[in-house]
């Protein structure tokens, strides 16, 4: 199951870092900062790890983890989080779903496409 996806970035509060996919370096560098931000202001308020995930039909998903030993993970509050960031970040989530369509589902680089 995991191999369908293609993580775009993701952070982490237990580790405190950012990771960014080196497969998308041709973004811009607004928007790679955008979601660095993203990320890790999702982290640092309600805990766990995030991550941007495209499946292999190219649609991004907002997935977040967390360690079983975390009391201190907000569950409801990563859920309403989440929600604020599709409807705040809403173009420029859609704008990265057209990228990703466009220069890797179209490249072949998706057996189911």
């Amino acid at each position: 199951m995991f191999e369908d996806k293609t993580i775009l970035c993701g952070a982490s509060r237990y580790e405190k870092l950012f990771y960014f996919n080196p497969e998308f370096d041709s973004l811009p560098k607004e928007v790679k900062q955008e979601l660095n931000i993203l990320c890790v202001l999702f982290t640092e308020e309600v805990g766990g790890i995030l991550r941007l995930e495209f499946d292999d039909k190219g649609t991004l998903h907002l997935t977040v983890e967390s360690r079983e030993e975390d009391l201190l993970f907000d569950e409801i509050g990563s859920v309403l989080k989440i929600k604020q960031i599709q409807q705040e970040k809403r173009e420029l989530l859609e704008s990265l779903e057209t990228y990703y369509r466009v220069f890797f589902l179209e490249n072949g680089k998706s057996a189911g496409n």
